[in-house]
């Protein structure tokens, strides 16, 4: 082969290899920020990219996903953030309060979808209406739902004494304290409460629950909790104490009951904005969104497990009875 040819080849190569990596460069990318694993998250990952998927984006064809996970370390996540800065993702994914607020302290010109509770009161935004920033998404409700939450435990039968187990490092326990002291008050309950944010101060606080003769357990809303749910239904269950929670997976892992948001439905609503966000919109235009309805969901098999008959009123308001 004459040198003109394999110069000609040489450039030509060149000249692909740029073309490739331009059409690579084309392809947005999505930084999801985790609290937990790939596994424990697989669910609301589905739903994030059937959110995406109704804007038109497909992972894989359209659309890169890069995923940093901090396996239930939170403290990771803030360097975990500035990694997926630093590679200029399009849009960060930070469905969480731990994930969301590094997110934010780490950029301020990348796009954020959030989905977490009360974005309002976490500092994320100023408003619902007109966020303003670079930060958009699904703001959940939770501690107004306390009150609901004592009311359907207050009709069981050794509901005197209603037990309330919250993180003290969460920045909603004193208004989640309050809402449920009020709530249980005006029905003539006592409320014992707990506090944890490790794993054995959990099973310390359930070993008190034995002092007061605590009738029934509400758990409130943390994501601690939550990466812990497979431990809490399992003391729930030792110590044959009753439990209301805040999302259905709690109850799918084994818990009596829960009355809240459904966390599936709020990340698919984070795609759909995260995908809106990659065609142009701005996080600033974008209201943050607010459930449309509430899941109540009842673990018969538990129920039947502590000696329990679910009210006929409380079956027929759920959204699902799981035998």
């Amino acid at each position: 082969m004459r040198r003109r040819e394999v110069m000609l080849l040489v450039i030509g190569a060149m000249i692909a290899a740029r073309g490739l990596r331009a059409q690579q460069k084309a392809i947005p990318v999505i930084g999801y920020l985790g609290v937990s694993s790939p596994g424990a998250a697989a669910p609301f990952m589905a739903a994030f990219r059937q959110g995406l998927s109704e804007t038109g984006y497909v992972e894989g064809q359209n659309i890169a996903i890069e995923s940093r996970w901090a396996e239930g370390t939170i403290d990771r996540l803030p360097a975990l953030a500035a990694d997926l800065v630093s590679r200029k993702v399009d849009v960060i994914a930070a469905l969480s309060v731990p994930s969301a607020l590094p997110a934010k302290s780490a950029i301020s010109t990348i796009p954020i979808v959030f989905s977490v509770g009360d974005a309002i009161e976490r500092g994320l935004v100023a408003s619902l209406a007109r966020p303003g920033g670079n930060l958009t998404g699904v703001s959940l409700i939770n501690v107004e739902l306390m009150p609901k939450r004592v009311e359907l435990l207050s009709t069981g039968p050794r509901a005197d004494i209603i037990a309330l187990l919250v993180n003290p490092n969460n920045a909603n326990t004193e208004r989640i304290i309050r809402g449920v002291e009020e709530a249980g008050h005006a029905k003539g309950l006592q409320i014992h409460i707990l506090k944890a944010d490790t794993e054995s101060e959990m099973g310390a606080a359930f070993v008190t629950l034995v002092r007061p003769q605590a009738g029934a357990l509400v758990v409130g809303g943390d994501p601690f909790f939550f990466t812990q749910r497979a431990q809490l239904v399992a003391l729930a269950s030792r110590y044959a104490v009753p439990a209301i929670f805040l999302m259905r997976e709690f109850v799918e892992a084994g818990g009596l009951i829960s009355c809240g948001p459904s966390i599936t439905a709020a990340h698919r609503q984070a795609g759909t904005y995260a995908g809106k966000i990659l065609k142009g919109a701005k996080p600033t235009d974008l209201p943050v969104e607010q459930p449309a309805r509430f899941e109540l969901v009842v673990n018969l098999k538990t129920a039947k497990e502590l000696g329990l008959t679910v009210p006929p009123s409380i079956l027929a308001r759920a959204d699902e009875v799981i035998e």
